[in-house]
């Protein structure tokens, strides 16, 4: 068995997800800016790697949507632009509401308890006026949905789609998401505790369209 070339795979295969995992954070933060150049050289400076774990890193950046290159001419950030959103949440919606339909009829009391848990966090941080924070509450708590529903290909979409979205709030941390909000995620709740999977579906979906709006517009003044 050649243990020596399995070694090195591995090895190598770990160096290119440390380079992604370290160029995605650096672009949903904006670290790197939305149409930022990128230049193999200065990576391979800044993350104290070879060519190859980046060159692997950036094709699977531009696979997720957060990088883009032209051959023989750049590689570059993705803009940012008004489609980035409205392109976005349609799906971000259609897959929780297919998550929160699967998961309700096998919601436990315990599961409903970390819901309530979620959008009492969520709440603090809104009147915090912490949209990070209130981010991070809000992908809990439709978290719940997608664990009880256990579909990996949800799942496994949804965490492909994740940089984009984190991109997109980090860029429009300034716009906090209002009371509709609030009220869809009490809409969720009390609906998924009754065991009425159509209602909090459509309240899952409502809630997703309406951030889709609300950072919609933040991106439009934000670029204006």
């Amino acid at each position: 068995m050649p243990v020596p070339e399995q070694r090195g795979a591995v090895e190598r295969h770990s160096l290119r997800d440390t380079a992604y995992a370290t160029l995605r954070d650096a672009i949903v933060d904006g670290t790197l800016a939305p149409g930022e150049t990128l230049h193999d050289d200065s990576l391979c400076a800044w993350l104290g790697l070879s060519r190859t774990p980046i060159r692997g890193a950036l094709v699977r950046l531009e696979d997720e949507g957060l990088v883009e290159s032209a051959p023989q001419r750049f590689t570059r950030v993705m803009p940012l632009d008004a489609k980035c959103a409205r392109n976005l949440f349609p799906v971000l919606a259609a897959l929780h509401s297919l998550a929160t339909d699967t998961a309700v009829p096998h919601l436990r009391p315990r599961d409903i308890d970390e819901l309530t848990s979620a959008n009492e966090d969520y709440i603090r941080s809104l009147l915090a006026h912490d949209a990070l924070a209130a981010y991070a509450a809000d992908e809990r708590f439709h978290g719940v949905f997608l664990r009880v529903a256990g579909n990996e290909h949800v799942t496994h979409l949804l965490e492909r789609l994740a940089p984009q979205l984190r991109r997109l709030e980090h860029r429009c941390c300034e716009q906090l998401p209002g009371r509709r909000s609030v009220a869809q995620h009490q809409a969720i709740i009390a609906r998924a505790a009754a065991g009425d999977a159509r209602g909090a579906v459509s309240a899952a979906h409502a809630n997703w369209v309406t951030l889709g709006a609300l950072i919609n517009r933040a991106l439009a003044d934000c670029l204006n």
